[in-house]
């Protein structure tokens, strides 16, 4: 059963050794950068490390920051890294849904995600979660939703 730790000094080789399939690299920065952005921005980025049993098996990076000016980054998904090997097993699934629980709980009803297009590309994958593009390109990527 699939759980989430917070990224300590006893768990962060661990998130480091998180990698997604080659063919991936260009869509997801790597977890090393993604830590890097948390820590210069503690206060609002959520990192999280998936673990079945012992193995570390995905990273998921949330950010709510509720007054951000811009609304996209208001509360979302900044990363989502699935170990390639570890890929079709529902770790992604369950790394949304428990970011999307954390939105709930800090009271929020819009979760949002930012995807580059392309093939071998999320796009495929937050659709079928549910997301809905909102027609709003930043950063030359694509922002879509999922009401709560």
């Amino acid at each position: 059963m699939p759980r989430l730790e917070e990224i300590t000094p006893d768990n962060l080789s661990d998130a480091l050794g998180v990698e997604v399939r080659h063919d991936q690299e260009h869509f997801v920065a790597p977890v090393m950068a993604s830590l890097a952005e948390a820590y210069a921005s503690r206060s609002t980025a959520w990192p999280r490390l998936v673990r079945d049993g012992e193995r570390a098996v995905a990273f998921v990076m949330g950010n709510f920051d509720p007054d951000n000016e811009i609304q996209a980054f208001r509360c979302g998904i900044w990363r989502l890294n699935v170990a390639a090997g570890e890929q079709g097993k529902g770790y992604g699934r369950f790394a949304v849904e428990a970011l999307c629980e954390e939105a709930r709980r800090r009271g929020q009803q819009r979760v949002t995600v930012l995807w580059e297009q392309g093939p071998g590309g999320p796009e495929g994958f937050y659709l079928r979660l549910g997301f809905k593009p909102t027609g709003e390109v930043l950063f030359g990527e694509r922002v879509a939703e999922l009401l709560l």
